[in-house]
């Protein structure tokens, strides 16, 4: 698996919660937001923990993540735009 920074559908809007260790000295996320990623990394900035999310990414799709192969990622985005808008026409002369 590799992972990729965070995607928008998982952005929280900025709130101030009190957060408590467990007995563990872990921290329970689910306050914040019910639908966050399973993976993270972690910063120390300014006395501060920040956690920025990871999109799990397939090893056999990474390849296409990679910034020789941006042109191709691109194209299929750009395909992806596209469907369901190009009219394919009638198929019934090619049934018998």
């Amino acid at each position: 698996m590799f992972f990729l920074p965070f995607h928008p559908k998982y952005e929280v809007a900025m709130k101030k919660i009190q957060l408590k260790l467990d007995s563990r000295n872990r921290v329970c996320l689910t306050k914040l937001s019910k639908d966050l990623p399973t993976q993270f990394t972690a910063y120390q900035k300014d006395n501060k923990i920040i956690l920025e999310p990871l999109a799990t990414i397939p090893a056999h799709e990474a390849w296409l993540f990679q910034p020789e192969n941006r042109k191709i990622l691109e194209e299929i985005k750009k395909g992806l735009r596209e469907k369901g808008t190009v009219k394919l026409g009638s198929f019934k002369k090619y049934l018998k």
